[in-house]
């Protein structure tokens, strides 16, 4: 009998856990092999870090420069991918896009566009397969829309499980699990940040937003308190901030693009948290102002917490928008901003917290002549094919999201008029994310 329970929990202990479908990932093998493409080149950085480099020439479809391989994925199912990339110090910056989908026609794919910098970054999406079993499956990088180096290496991809079996109802859990013992669960926010209003790009300095353009960084996670703070994932065809696990801080450098914020009246961020326990949880963002010299001469402070207005509040989103001038968080005495090199965002006793558009404005909107600039016209809606896409203003990026929030298609445009090919995707309502002269706008359309 002690053989059999010591069985049992052998084999429900080991569900918890799942298979990287990845053969390769890291690239040690120093061979590309099972990755194919005409991206796929292993090099060595030295002392055996061996990673995949591609150079890109001349900018086209994303298409056209990929690295892919070949795995098994089953649809219905949540898988989560997770790479480390970047781009070198003279490519500075630039985007490519990431995701799983079909190795065959007809080419379904669940993607993701990813900002690349020169500081190795670890990036984690999920996505829920919902193009059927009939082609098999692949991971996808696409590096065609950009030019310069892209360096990839950590590939993993694994299957999405539940881990909160631990015997007894807890945290949001009903009925009866079996394993050992583990946390409450962590449910995820399902309704994206609230989206900014359309502002001047000229009033509006973004750290970190899908809304505007974001300025470029030397470091956007500088590891300040011992690791990688945080991991960009996806609500709502969204990208959004999680904070990673035993990590209180994540500091934001841009010493080589310090920011003049003079001008600038307000700061703003969003924030999700679903502690059960507020009780000494804290939401901190910290501006550091360096006064021309290597280091930090004074700071502005945003403090949030259960007696502040607003409050910290579980289980919604809680914006932050105040008047920098009105900071009660003043270090070294005054309110200079004409010298901002970084920000930290601290977020002690907080267990977990999703973060977005992090900006500073001046109080300003785009006029009405300039907002409807920046509206799109769709037609046909709904279309089976072909969508037409029309602005006043210069289309440059055009996004489409499922309803499950995750990117279906991207496309880098330059022009008032767009002919986007949707045949390839499957019937139902999408959300599609329009970038006009550096403002987003999203409108929803049907495919049939």
């Amino acid at each position: 009998m002690k053989k059999i329970t010591f069985f049992l929990s052998l084999m429900f202990c080991s569900l918890s856990f799942s298979q990287n479908l990845v053969t390769n990932g890291d690239f040690q093998t120093g061979a590309s092999t099972p990755w194919y493409g005409n991206a796929a080149n292993v090099v060595d950085l030295g002392a055996s870090n061996f990673v995949n480099q591609a150079n890109v020439l001349a900018a086209g479809n994303p298409y056209d420069v990929n690295l892919s391989q070949n795995i098994n994925l089953t649809s219905g199912l949540t898988y989560e991918l997770t790479f480390t990339a970047f781009t070198d110090a003279t490519t500075s910056s630039r985007n490519i896009i990431v995701g799983l989908g079909q190795n065959n026609a007809p080419w379904a794919a669940l993607t993701s566009t990813t900002a690349l910098t020169a500081t190795p970054q670890t990036f984690s999406y999920q996505y829920t397969i919902n193009y059927g079993d009939a082609v098999a499956d692949r991971v996808i990088f696409d590096l065609g829309a950009a030019t310069g180096f892209v360096f990839i290496d950590n590939v993993s991809v694994v299957q999405v499980v539940n881990t909160c079996s631990n015997g007894i109802q807890d945290g949001t859990e009903t009925g009866i699990d079996c394993g050992g013992s583990c946390a409450p669960c962590i449910v995820s926010p399902t309704v994206a940040a609230p989206t900014p209003p359309a502002r001047p790009s000229a009033d509006v300095v973004s750290i970190y937003s899908d809304a505007y353009t974001n300025i470029a960084f030397d470091n956007f996670d500088a590891g300040w308190c011992g690791g990688a703070a945080s991991t960009q994932v996806q609500i709502a065809g969204n990208n959004t901030l999680r904070k990673n696990t035993g990590v209180v801080c994540q500091g934001i450098d841009f010493q080589s693009n310090r920011q003049n914020l003079t001008d600038f009246t307000h700061i703003h961020f969003d924030f999700y948290i679903t502690d059960t326990d507020l009780t000494g949880d804290v939401f901190n963002v910290k501006l550091v102002h360096f006064n021309g010299t290597g280091g930090e001469v004074s700071a502005l402070e945003v403090n949030i917490n259960g007696g502040t207005t607003p409050q910290l509040v579980a289980n919604q989103w809680v914006s932050v928008d105040v008047p920098i001038t009105a900071l009660g968080g003043v270090v070294a005495g005054n309110l200079n901003r004409s010298d901002i090199a970084q920000i930290g965002i601290t977020t002690a006793m907080v267990d977990n917290v999703w973060y977005d558009n992090i900006y500073l404005h001046k109080n300003t909107v785009l006029s009405s002549e300039s907002f409807n600039v920046s509206k799109v016209k769709l037609y046909p809606n709904p279309t089976s094919n072909i969508l037409n896409v029309e602005s006043a203003g210069n289309i440059q990026n055009i996004a489409v999201y499922n309803v499950l929030g995750q990117e279906v298609l991207n496309r880098a445009t330059n022009g008032t008029f767009v002919n986007l090919d949707v045949s390839n995707l499957n019937v139902g309502i999408y959300v599609i994310k329009t970038m006009i002269d550096g403002n987003v706008s999203s409108t929803k359309f049907i495919k049939e």
